[in-house]
């Protein structure tokens, strides 16, 4: 009997690790990078200023120029990792389902190795904060970490039957919140202790970690593997069909609808964690690098709690109202978020939110059984590039939507998100009652049925 393939988590973890660390460190050092060179800091006491009751107009308007600033270059960055991973991932998606999942995690966790030593070398160098840009457009070409959660899917969908789809999915999410509660913590400590260069060693040498994983300790998911030229077409194509194809009408759009509501979901959720780490910065909460260590691992923690609330809900709710109850919470969560002015309040946001990420495994399982067995790597392709997708509307809405909504309510974005989160409420729960309707009008009524015998003599 053949040895069961080895499992994806620990190659997620290891990616999301290096994510998840180096995404507050690089905000925190864009913060006092730029800030540094407009005279803003905390060597010269106006970021003390800033955060105190002073209400000194000057040093606000600098602090505000400041979290402008970050925010744009946060934008220019995801902007070039955007367009450039739109083309690899719906490459090596559609490509992994012939040659298989292996090589589609190998070549993403190289570029994030690459991005981690370019940032490095940023930093250690004191180079223009522009080569960011370049670091983050070398990981995109090689596919990035969207193409590691593509590949991650497809895998335990090729090893999964659709009954244990959900929570096998779910696992993997945990994973996301697990290395991103290790990272924030551990970060934020380190972060303060000795810097941005040492914990960014520790990224560097996670997405390396991740890259030998895949190479030597996984076994392949895709059983019938073939050769298959990477540089064509044919891959595009293969994901343009998921959504066009004539055949099974009704699952066509019902992937279209479901990809709707998860575009609207994951647009909102890095939007608003894109803002976490400035809103925490900025006054009146002024939190330092451990205080926003403890609330992105406050944030994270809502993959674990909700991994755990899906299993009990599970055993008396279908999945559709399990991901309705998921978007109950991140909506309560953001509105308490938008409104925190205290260190509690805050906190109390985050803990609202413990359900808030129950809804995205319910949609990834509920796509993966509206396609076939050979077409999962180019519909988590194509998963992959809605994510893409959501990351450049989300930067361009929230991070634009923050720096103009500072001089009348500096969490209106998190008021905003709250908002849109109403709509792939809807369309989940409308899909799932067209479907109840639909299933019931397939029950004949009585005069439809072939009559017994007795009923013909009595007629």
């Amino acid at each position: 009997m053949a040895a069961p393939p080895a499992r994806p988590e620990p190659l997620l973890f290891l990616a999301t690790l290096a994510l998840g660390l180096q995404g507050p460190l690089a905000t925190q050092y864009l913060w006092e990078r730029l800030g540094a060179e407009r005279g803003y800091g905390p060597n010269n006491g106006s970021r003390r200023a800033g955060c105190g009751n002073s209400g000194n107009g000057s040093t606000d308007g600098l602090r505000q120029e400041v979290e402008a600033l970050v925010s744009h270059w946060n934008l220019y960055i995801n902007l070039g990792g955007f367009f450039v991973g739109l083309f690899s991932v719906t490459l090596f998606g559609p490509w992994s389902d012939s040659v298989g999942r292996r090589p589609a995690l190998i070549l993403p966790a190289v570029g994030m190795a690459l991005q981690a030593a370019i940032y490095l070398l940023v930093m250690y160098l004191q180079l223009h904060v522009a080569y960011f840009l370049l670091g983050r457009i070398l990981g995109g070409l090689m596919g990035d970490y969207n193409l590691i959660l593509a590949s991650c899917f497809a895998y335990v969908a090729d090893t999964t039957d659709k009954r244990t789809r959900t929570f096998r999915v779910a696992i993997l999410e945990a994973c996301l919140g697990i290395a991103g509660m290790v990272a924030s913590i551990g970060g934020g400590q380190w972060r303060k202790a000795q810097g941005y260069i040492n914990p960014f060693w520790l990224v560097f040498a996670s997405s390396l970690a991740a890259a030998l994983y895949a190479t030597f300790c996984l076994r392949e998911s895709v059983k019938e593997q073939k050769p298959a030229r990477l540089f064509t077409l044919s891959h595009y194509k293969a994901v343009y069909r998921l959504y066009t194809a004539p055949e099974q009408l009704s699952n066509r759009r019902k992937l279209a609808l479901y990809s709707l509501a998860f575009f609207l979901l994951v647009t909102v959720h890095f939007g608003t964690k894109d803002l976490f780490v400035l809103y925490e910065l900025g006054s009146p909460l002024c939190w330092a690098a451990d205080l926003i260590g403890y609330g992105s691992a406050a944030s994270y923690l809502a993959y674990l709690s909700s991994l755990g609330g899906l299993r009990l809900l599970q055993l008396c709710l279908e999945d559709t109202w399990v991901a309705e109850i998921g978007l109950i919470s991140n909506i309560s969560g953001l509105v308490v978020i938008s409104l925190a002015t205290t260190t509690a309040l805050m906190f109390t946001g985050y803990g609202i939110l413990f359900l808030s990420m129950a809804a995205t495994p319910v949609i990834r399982a509920k796509l993966s059984k509206l396609v076939s067995k050979k077409e999962q790597g180019a519909l988590f392709a194509s998963v992959a590039c809605v994510e893409g997708l959501c990351s450049l509307v989300a930067t361009g809405v929230f991070n634009s939507l923050y720096p103009a909504s500072l001089h009348f309510m500096r969490g209106f974005p998190f008021l905003f998100g709250a908002v849109i989160l109403l709509i792939p409420a809807a369309i989940i729960g409308w899909i799932e009652i067209w479907d109840s309707d639909h299933d019931y009008s397939h029950f004949p009524d009585d005069s439809s049925l072939p009559q017994t015998a007795g009923q013909q003599l009595g007629n």
